[in-house]
């Protein structure tokens, strides 16, 4: 992977501002046109874009500055760096190991069972399979069905669980939204229920009577004391 300077133009900023270098020097360091490094230096481009000193993240040391400085016509080269950061592979169908190739059938059966919203490409993804097997196995056709379990691939080892949220979210996106029947029972609207009468609201207080009551009253009394009367006997 070839070496890149980080912030190129904050690069240029700090070298105009803090060396002797010339405006072709920086500008081939930072890949930049002399033009671009001289409109830097009047103030006329990169204005708001604060320096990054090279020096300090690595890329560059003070005795290649200094090189530059005595001999206009020397190349600044960045240092090397003290870490090497692997180079992102091209991404692909994922690779298999052997000792882990015979599980794959039964990590298929379980995504199928348990997120039957997977495409067959998102299942190819996960476990590094081909659309043929994972076909075989949604048909039950597949040589071995009958000894299959589903397992989980992430417990597997065969992909991460990152990886399968991952997909499951991209397959939730872009399932279509259920349909009633499929909801079944659902919540009414809130212009149904307005409708409704709560069964516990109070009946209408009816109108009281006085007159009735005080003959309800008097008709009481009078029959406790012809019970009492009869006691006596």
């Amino acid at each position: 992977m070839a070496q890149q300077l980080l912030m190129p133009k904050a690069t240029a900023i700090w070298l105009v501002d803090n060396t002797a270098l010339s405006f072709d020097q920086i500008a081939q360091f930072c890949k930049l046109h002399p033009l671009e490094v001289k409109a830097i230096a009047d103030g006329e481009a990169a204005q708001g874009i604060k320096g990054l000193d090279p020096i300090s993240t690595g890329q560059l040391s003070r005795d290649e500055i200094a090189r530059g400085e005595n001999n206009p016509a020397y190349k600044l080269k960045l240092s090397e760096p003290k870490v090497r950061v692997p180079e992102s592979k091209r991404r692909g169908p994922r690779y298999t190991p052997v000792s882990k190739r015979q599980d794959r059938p039964n990590a298929i059966l379980w995504l199928v069972r348990n997120h039957p919203e997977l495409k067959d490409a998102q299942i190819s993804r996960l476990v590094g399979t081909t659309k043929s097997t994972i076909e075989q196995i949604r048909e039950r056709t597949h040589w071995n069905a009958a000894n299959l379990t589903p397992m989980d691939p992430v417990t597997l080892g065969l992909c991460s669980q990152i990886d399968l949220d991952m997909e499951v979210e991209k397959a939730a996106k872009n399932r279509p939204l259920p349909t009633a029947a499929e909801l079944g029972a659902t919540l009414q609207s809130a212009q149904e229920t307005e409708r409704l009468t709560p069964s516990f609201e109070r009946e209408e207080e009816k109108e009281i009577d006085a007159d009735a009551v005080f003959a309800k009253l008097k008709s009481l009394k009078s029959s406790t004391k012809d019970e009492d009367g009869d006691d006596r006997y």
